[in-house]
């Protein structure tokens, strides 16, 4: 069995002339980022390995989690892969992990999230938003064979306000 938790990044600024890497989150994504880390906090499992996509506003969230969630920082790793707004190179990225890992965190954008979550889950979710967390779980025994699963949990800020 696999479990994939995915969790786009928070609500991003766009007051300052930087390039789509460098936007950094707004006071709301901080707080959002804090709000839904908490909340999952008693439902965590252990896990394995944390990845997210190189941009600010992703990393940034990240970061919040990982404080949040205990998680340490030495399984965390940046990766291009998912700066991703398809889906198709977040998926070939998930399907790439080492079987040693039975469930992973990643943070990243939309609608690449959003879309992994529809592909991937049994529940549909119109838009997975700023903050928000998507808990999938699967069957498969190695992430290569990554598919159908089961959405075991979602958090989005605006259930938590």
């Amino acid at each position: 069995m696999k479990e994939l938790i995915i969790v786009r990044h928070g609500k991003s600024s766009w007051e300052y002339e930087v390039s789509d890497k460098d936007r950094p989150l707004r006071q709301r994504g901080i707080r959002d980022a804090h709000r839904v880390s908490r909340a999952y906090k008693d439902a965590l499992p252990a896990i394995d390995a944390v990845f997210s996509s190189p941009a600010n506003r992703a990393l940034h969230t990240c970061i919040i989690f990982l404080r949040e969630l205990d998680i340490p920082f030495d399984k965390l790793q940046v990766t291009d892969a998912l700066y991703d707004f398809s889906g198709e190179s977040v998926m070939n990225f998930v399907r790439g992990f080492s079987p040693e890992y039975q469930r992973v965190m990643i943070f990243g954008h939309n609608f690449a999230f959003t879309n992994v979550a529809n592909q991937w889950g049994d529940k549909r979710i119109d838009n997975v938003p700023t903050s928000g967390l998507v808990h999938l779980r699967s069957e498969a025994r190695e992430w290569s064979e990554m598919g159908e699963a089961s959405t075991i949990q979602t958090l989005f800020p605006k259930e938590l306000r």
